[in-house]
Order: C-alpha cells, then structure tokens, then sequence
C-alpha cells in the first residue's frame, strides 16, 4: 500500500497539478492512497515550518509531498514538491501531468474557495459543539439578576446557540455568585450548557467570546467627582489587560449601567487596544427613556416611536435629537397601514412641555438613575447584542457609543454615542444621515465634558471644570434650548448629567 500526503497552499496552482495527478494515480491504481492537506496562503509558511523541524526536513515551498511507510509506522519519508512527484509518477506509473497553466490557475482559486467554505463549515460545527463563552463582570449588580433570564431564553444569540455563563467577581461576592449560579441552573434553559464563577483574577475571561461590563457592585462613597473618575481606571487597566491576555481574539465587549459608560469604554479601549473595535457602549436604555417620555405625552406605545437619537455621554452630558423621530399607528385624523409613520416633532403641539417639563423629567431621570437599574439595564443590554449577532432592524436608527473617527465633526479619539445600524455582526456609523448638523456650543458642551473626564481620571488634569456659557447653563432636549439658573460648580455628577 502506497500512501502519499500532498500538502499546499490553497491557492498555489502547482498543488491543484499535483492534486489532479494523485487524483488519477487514486482512481486508477488499487493499492495507492492519498490525503489532501491545503492551508491559507497567510499561515502556509508558518505551518511548512513547523512539519519540517517536527519531522527534520528541509523543504521552502508549495506544495511539499511526503510517503506515509505504513508497513513500517515511523516518520514519513519526504518525496519533495510538485517536480519530484512528477518524476515519481513517470518513474514509477508511466503518468505524467498535461494540465494547462490556465486550468492550474483556475483550479487554484477553485481550492481556495473549497478551503474557505470549509473551514467556515468547521467553525459552524464547533459552534454547535463549543458554547458561546459569556462573561458577566460584577454580576451582582441589579441588572445581572434581569439579565440571565434574558440569555438563557435563546432569544439573544438564537435557539440553535448554547451558552456558558461565567460570572466574575471578587471572593467576598461568591456566596451571593454560588446562589445566583443555583437560580440560573433551575431555569433549566435548552441553550444553557453551564453557569459558573469565577473569583481568581489571572483566569477571568478565559477564552471569551462575549464580555458584559456592569456597574461596579463594590463602588462606595467619595467625596468628589475628581476621586470617581480616577477610581474607574485601575478596575478597567486591569480588565483590559486580561481581555488582551486571556480573551478570545474576536471577544466582543460591551459596557452598560448607568456611571460613566462612556469613560469605562474608553478606558478599556485603552488598555485593551488590539480588540477597541468591538468595545461599545450601551444607549438603548435612554432611548428608552425618551421613547416612554414621549409615548406618555402622546398617548401611544414606546415601541411605536423610533429612531430616536442620543449624542454625546450615554450617563453625563448628552443630547436627545427627535429630528429623525417617527411614531407608528399613531391614532389622529390622519391613519395609515402599520409602515406609516409620522414625524413626532409635528404632532407635539406643546412647545412648553417640550423645553421645560420633559427636559426637567429626562434631567431627573438621567442625573440620578432612578429609572436605569434592573429591567431597563438588562434589556438595553440583551437587545444591543441581539442586534450585533442579528442585525438591528431594517432601515431603523440605533444609538451607540463608539470610538469617534470624526464623523459627523465629533473630535476624533473619544467615545460618543451616535445614530448606527448593526449588519453582518457589525456596527456602521450612519453617517450619509441629512439634517442631523449639532450646533458648536452643543457639540463643544458634549465633547468638553468627555475629553475632561478621561484627562482627569488619568491624572493628566487635577479639577474637572464643567463647560459653562455666562452664568447660565444651556440645556437642550428634542433641539429645543431652555436655560436653568446655574447656582454654582456642583463636585457631583449632576452638574454633567443633565441631558443636553
């Protein structure tokens, strides 16, 4: 019994001739045998290296083709490349090769396809035997709790996707982690292959395909706004760190609750800069606080209203655009199927509500988090990864804090929350987007504020000084200015908390 090992770049036009001659050496002769191993032309060298020096040869191109001695076991014993076949065929058989440079080439983008499809074929299998690996940090932060329901349903990564759930914490947490993970296990969810904890820092996020970055459960009281901001660094330094050492390479990071998410982005952004892209921060939840403000004045359902817009600092200085703001089924004299919608801006007839009430309810809710605990946390958060595996509906505005690349005349470097779409397990920042202009002072307000925060938690700045303009604080909702009397530099997190 003969048995060959042709090996070679996928797309290498010499491994298609010499594939072809085994192929007719196989079929025609009874005791000869080949196997096929091709390789991406990227990591083609590293692997050719790595069979020579496992096995002591020497051999620099594609394809490299070697004798399996079965009768024998031992090492395989090297024939060469496609020549050397060749001559072996011709020496040995009477066959010889009398393929065209143009079908070699055709044949070598047809392997390339066939490797690719393959192995994408293999990655779908791995995800039916492998579990999608989730994180959850500070899992006992109320969201937690509303959120596991959420993942085990299937609803987020689909039916046909297991999970594994660790959830990561310090030790003084693991008693309420181990009867977290007994409450999870007694859902007894189809997609849910294990619940565990984790409380040794050098293993968090072992092999993670999915990280959820909560609010810290451990955050007491400080004294000033300075010490809040630089307390967010070390936890963030070290979560980076061990998302680039322990981490999946595609891990996907995404950083919710209700303090300074977009400065927790950044920073992990920072120490985490090889995986920055797949680093977002969550805005859905006051999406949803705009949309249940509105729904209320209307008399509608929040999830009638869409493509509400938030810019800026999802838990600090942001600014709620209703210019591209529809309501659907919205009964009025005016009525139409379910895929007619009409702009809110003109069916809010209540200009006073508009610039002082609702901006005084969204400032409340914003400036102390009433509103962003739990539910909304946990749902803002399933439903921006539901979008990101799935696709956020067609045609449909979503908010996301993303690392600007100066669209839209936001300062390049900073996380900011801005009008996206999800497709193809990505995000797109919808920048072909008319009439969304923000004004100079609103954008210099917004940007002031973020770029601040991170020089101050870095250390680089000692005070965080607020944007002012004269003696009064310019507030801005739906596009629509109010003032509110300034009564002084508050050291808390309400003085940019107000939703501008």
């Amino acid at each position: 019994m003969a048995k060959f090992v042709i090996a070679g770049k996928a797309n290498c036009p010499y491994y298609a001739k010499a594939e072809l001659l085994a192929d007719y050496l196989q079929k025609n002769l009874p005791n000869f045998r080949i196997h096929k191993i091709t390789q991406r032309p990227e990591v083609w060298e590293e692997w050719l290296k790595d069979v020579c020096e496992n096995n002591k040869w020497s051999h620099k191109n594609s394809p490299i083709i070697w004798r399996e001695l079965l009768d024998r076991g031992g090492k395989g014993l090297l024939l060469g490349g496609y020549n050397e076949f060749l001559e072996h065929a011709q020496l040995y058989y009477g066959v010889t090769s009398s393929m065209t440079s143009d079908l070699m080439m055709l044949v070598a983008q047809e392997n390339l396809s066939a490797h690719i499809e393959k192995e994408q074929e293999e990655e779908a299998l791995k995800g039916l035997i492998n579990p999608l690996k989730i994180w959850i940090t500070s899992p006992s932060a109320p969201a937690c709790y509303n959120l596991i329901p959420i993942l085990t349903s299937g609803e987020v990564f689909g039916m046909h996707t297991e999970i594994s759930i660790t959830l990561f914490d310090n030790k003084q947490a693991e008693r309420h982690l181990k009867a977290l993970v007994m409450e999870t296990q007694d859902l007894a969810s189809p997609v849910l292959r294990s619940v565990s904890i984790c409380t040794k820092v050098e293993e968090a996020f072992d092999q993670a395909d999915v990280v959820i970055v909560l609010d810290d459960s451990a955050e007491h009281e400080l004294n000033s706004l300075e010490e809040s901001l630089r307390s967010r660094v070390p936890l963030c330094r070290l979560y980076g760190y061990l998302l680039e050492k322990n981490a999946h390479g595609s891990v996907r990071v995404i950083v919710g609750g209700k303090t300074f998410v977009n400065l927790k982005t950044a920073l992990l952004m920072r120490y985490a800069p090889s995986i920055a892209r797949n680093i977002i921060a969550v805005a859905l939840g006051v999406e949803g606080e705009a949309k249940a403000l509105l729904a209320r004045k209307m008399k509608t359902i929040p999830s009638y209203i869409k493509d509400v817009i938030v810019w800026g600092n999802i838990s600090g200085n942001n600014y709620i655009d209703l210019r591209k703001t529809k309501v659907y089924r919205y009964e009025s004299a005016i009525w139409g199927p379910p895929q007619y919608s009409r702009s809110v801006l003109k069916l809010i007839f209540d200009s006073e509500w508009l610039q002082k009430e609702s901006v005084a309810i969204l400032r409340d809710l914003t400036s102390t988090g009433k509103q962003f605990n739990g539910i909304l946390s946990a749902h803002s958060i399933s439903t921006t990864l539901k979008y990101w595996y799935h696709g956020s509906p067609p045609g449909e505005i979503v908010s996301l804090g993303v690392l600007s690349e100066g669209q839209f005349g936001i300062p390049e470097g900073i996380v900011f929350s801005m009008p996206v779409k999800f497709e193809n397990g990505t995000w797109v920042v919808l920048t072909d987007l008319k009439n969304v202009e923000i004004s100079e002072k609103i954008m210099n307000r917004m940007t002031s504020d973020l770029i601040q925060e991170e020089l101050v938690a870095l250390g680089d700045v000692i005070k965080f000084q607020p944007y002012t303009s004269g003696n009064l604080l310019d507030v801005v909702f739906l596009g629509l200015p109010y003032k509110f009397p300034q009564t002084g530099l508050l050291k808390s997190t309400e003085i940019y908390s107000l939703p501008v």
